[in-house]
């Protein structure tokens, strides 16, 4: 043989690791393959770092395991601890409503105003997993819930106004984040974006219809109808052209800032079409003497700039579009 067997030995952990370098990797495999001692040498050693490997991540994993459980449980104590303290005001409460002989009139408005903070503080300590989803959803339950009660206590009749205009309020700031938690997006998979515009759409839709049922206005419906079109049209066509072309990103954004001229142009002729006063374009007076030619001169300034940096944008997207390889072939030739 070409190597002595001790050399081969103190080179197998370094060749193990790969950490030696290729001249000794190729006198170590030249060896290997003429030497069945150190052959078995280099399997043994080889298991024994497998074997080693091995213990060592399931202890990581225990340790990660019981640590997890460990903050757990301590979560879970200060819960309730916590818990426990917001009940403090509710026995106050208690005990005055009984003692005063007010029956339980403003017992139940502590009672469900307590549930807030416990949705926000004792919630995520108690929960074991999808933290954020739950405690957006007792936060909403709990508000929604304590409008119902405090409407009941005061005798008013404003509760199914208030509530699905705190449902569409809420739903602004909150539903990216619950579409994104775990359960509901995978249920949703890549209809995250469309679940979140339907639901500002449809919260808003049942805002107005409730406002609509409480004010007895006969033009209501045609003049909510006609302020809310042209936002919620302009909101979904910005969704549907940012979504769903297979287009590069600068033409896109020429779209987008296309129909944002467009829809700031047309968005008075719009509402007064939808309102009865028949089609109304913005007109050539300039003159800023009036609040309309005021307008006028606001709309053809940002169709005419809106054009011209859409276009723009326009140019050098389609310039990306055809430099960039669109096939397996040129996309190869281009490596």
């Amino acid at each position: 043989m070409k190597y002595n067997c001790d050399m081969i030995a103190d080179l197998l952990p370094l060749y193990i690791d790969n950490a030696c370098s290729k001249s000794s990797a190729e006198a170590v495999e030249e060896h290997l393959s003429e030497c069945p001692p150190c052959r078995k040498m280099y399997e043994d050693m080889k298991n024994c770092d497998t074997i080693i490997d091995q213990s060592i991540a399931k202890e990581r994993d225990e340790v990660l395991t019981k640590q997890a459980k460990f903050f757990k449980r301590k979560s879970a104590v200060a819960g309730s601890i916590i818990g426990a303290l917001f009940s403090l005001p509710i026995l106050i409460c208690l005990i005055v409503n009984i003692a005063t002989g007010a029956g339980l009139t403003w017992f139940f408005i502590v009672l469900f105003a307590m549930f807030i903070p416990v949705s926000l503080i004792v919630v995520p300590l108690l929960v074991p997993e999808n933290k954020l989803l739950w405690t957006i959803t007792s936060f909403t339950a709990s508000l929604i819930t304590l409008l119902g009660v405090c409407c009941i206590y005061s005798g008013g009749s404003w509760f199914f106004i208030a509530a699905p205009a705190v449902l569409f309020g809420l739903s602004i700031p909150f539903m990216p984040f619950v579409v994104f938690s775990k359960p509901v997006a995978k249920v949703l998979k890549n209809n995250k974006g469309l679940t979140v515009f339907s639901v500002y759409t449809l919260t808003y839709i049942l805002m107005m219809l409730c406002i609509g049922i409480k004010v007895h206005e006969p033009m209501f419906p045609v003049i909510a109808l006609a302020f809310s079109v042209p936002p919620f049209a302009y909101m979904w066509t910005m969704f549907a052209l940012i979504r769903y072309p297979k287009w590069n990103g600068l033409l896109k954004t020429a779209a987008c800032i296309l129909a944002s001229a467009l829809f700031f142009f047309f968005n008075d002729t719009i509402t007064l079409l939808i309102l009865g006063s028949g089609l109304h374009f913005p007109s050539f007076d300039f003159s800023l003497t009036t609040t309309e030619s005021l307008n006028s001169l606001l709309c053809w300034l940002a169709l005419g700039a809106g054009t011209v940096i859409a276009a723009i944008f326009a140019a050098f997207g389609f310039h990306k579009k055809k430099a960039a390889p669109t096939t397996a072939k040129e996309i190869i030739s281009k490596q």
